[in-house]
């Protein structure tokens, strides 16, 4: 990776080489060539209008649904803290809710403000950031169903608000630019009994822990469902339950999840996945894509 000469004075933290395993849920791969962690907007703003522009930016959420290769990441990867984490109650059904909050804590907020609608956020492990761009979804909902608009840093940093028209939303798929920062999500449910809300919410605690490699290193849904048909079954199917790669495993729980048994590097539980790929494929003739996102050099 190429060294940046000079960077943009900044009020957060900016550190150079910073191991990003640590960060994701596989606890795999290389380093950030920076990480910064912006002190507030304003810090944000400022350090992508001064940043060199041939020089890439990337987000980094709760890292659940992330390979991040080997080699690291070039460029800039941006992660939201505190600051970031802040929701406010627009009206009595409308919460906005910071890049960097949690789908737990804005699930958690609705229910106490008797906001229905926004239970499934439970059971998304990411934050408002990654979700927003990769219109996450869970139990038979998407963000596209509740989002009203998201306010983006673009990479000039340049801030805007879009509506939801403009994010392009298709299946874990958004329009939102290479390089920019979803740093808010305004969302809209309906008026609700904090009580009903809670149970909901619990009950889709309990479906994920029954059902998924909760405790383990996993980067959660590997594979997109193709239109009418299960990814998991399609794995199965194809008689990957339990395959290895070094210490790269498709789980046994939950076949469309990959793990990091202790030692996986990065290469191994993408190629596991791209092995999968190859075998559903020769059974069923149909083609997975992934839904994990893969970033950084091999």
């Amino acid at each position: 990776m190429t060294a940046v000469a000079t960077m943009p004075s900044v009020r957060g933290r900016l550190t150079p080489n910073a191991p990003l395993a640590p960060l994701v849920w596989f606890k795999s791969g290389g380093s950030a060539e920076w990480l910064f962690e912006p002190k507030d907007e304003e810090d944000l703003v400022s350090f992508l209008k001064d940043l060199d522009p041939e020089t890439p930016v990337m987000a980094l959420g709760l890292g659940s649904n992330l390979i991040v290769r080997d080699g690291g990441v070039p460029g800039v990867v941006i992660r939201l803290g505190k600051a970031f984490s802040k929701i406010e109650k627009v009206d009595d059904v409308t919460l906005r809710c910071g890049g960097g909050a949690s789908g737990i804590l804005v699930s958690s907020t609705a229910r106490d403000a008797g906001i229905a609608g926004l239970e499934f956020l439970r059971g998304i492990p990411g934050t408002v950031g990654g979700f927003v761009r990769m219109n996450g979804g869970a139990y038979g909902r998407e963000v596209s169903d509740i989002l009203v608009s998201a306010r983006l840093v673009l990479r000039s940093g340049e801030v805007v608000e879009w509506p939801i028209e403009k994010l392009g939303y298709t299946y874990r798929h958004s329009e939102v630019p290479a390089g920019a920062v979803v740093i808010e999500g305004v969302f809209r449910g309906a008026p609700g009994d904090p009580e009903a809300i809670g149970a909901e919410m619990d009950a889709i605690a309990r479906a994920r822990e029954e059902s998924q490699p909760l405790r383990s290193r996993t980067g959660g849904s590997t594979f997109k469902n193709p239109p009418g048909h299960k990814a998991w079954a399609l794995v199965d199917a194809a008689g990957c339950r339990g395959l290895t790669m070094g210490d790269a495993q498709v789980s046994e729980k939950h076949c469309n999840f990959l793990l990091n048994l202790g030692s996986a590097t990065s290469a191994e539980i993408e190629a596991l996945g791209e092995e999968v790929r190859r075998r559903v494929e020769a059974k069923t003739h149909i083609t997975l894509e992934w839904e994990i996102q893969r970033v950084g050099d091999a």
